[in-house]
């Protein structure tokens, strides 16, 4: 709780810094495309009005089901690299080539793959996350002292025992960690996947108002946006302090 703390400190530091910035641009700049920051948060009560929590809740479930995906064909594949050498030899070199790739690179694909819809969107986060798993849990396990396996299994314990005991807690910090960073680039590339096949969506809504010209529209969307990118980063922070206290 004490680093949820230090975190929102940081946070609340940033954020007005980072508006003290703002500020000092819309002075220098003197454009409707900067506009006065007192004029943004004012206009919120506006973006209550136009059902910005539909929007939220929208991406949130997008992103919620591309990371449930990711997770439940992540962690078995890095599991399976990990313990064996000829499934690692396989899918190591296909992993490398498509870590670094952008993956909004392929949302035209995904699109005519599965349509404009949810599908595609869900699909682009999924590749965003779901790589970061499979290294991330891979090589946490290569990581494990091997003599833990040994005192475990000679203590008579079962493969699954194995697995709940030994790998899942070790895996589990850099799974979190992964897992955090991950997130945040999934929420960035709403704005990008958002911007086609829907009318709902916080992505949406900033392209929405940026194609109006509501340029205070458009900066409250963003406003929101990082806000609800935060909290998933709080939220991450804290299950890993909670789940992993023994780190």
């Amino acid at each position: 709780m004490k680093k949820l703390r230090t975190h929102c400190l940081h946070f609340l530091e940033g954020f007005l810094l980072l508006n003290l910035l703002w500020y000092i641009g819309y002075l220098a700049a003197n454009t409707t495309v900067v506009p006065n920051p007192v004029d943004v948060y004012a206009n919120f009560g506006r973006v209550w009005k136009d059902h910005i929590l539909i929007h939220i809740l929208i991406s949130l479930k997008r992103i919620g089901i591309g990371l449930a995906l990711s997770l439940a064909v992540g962690v078995p594949v890095g599991m399976l690299m990990a313990y064996s050498k000829g499934i690692n030899k396989v899918l190591y070199p296909l992993v490398y080539f498509s870590y670094p790739i952008p993956k909004t690179a392929l949302l035209p694909v995904a699109m005519l793959l599965l349509g404009m819809r949810d599908g595609s969107k869900v699909a682009i986060i999924f590749l965003i996350i779901v790589f970061q798993v499979i290294v991330a849990v891979r090589d946490s396990i290569q990581n494990i002292d091997s003599s833990l396996y040994l005192v475990t299994v000679s203590a008579g314990a079962s493969p699954l025992q194995v697995i709940c005991h030994i790998t899942l807690p070790a895996i589990l910090p850099e799974l979190l960690t992964s897992l955090r960073i991950s997130l945040g680039t999934a929420v960035s590339v709403l704005f990008f996947v958002e911007g086609y096949g829907t009318r709902y969506g916080m992505g949406y809504y900033i392209v929405d108002s940026w194609s109006r010209i509501d340029y205070i529209g458009m900066y409250s969307g963003i406003i929101v946006i990082s806000i609800v990118g935060f909290l998933l980063f709080a939220v991450t922070d804290f299950l890993s302090e909670k789940l992993c206290a023994w780190k």
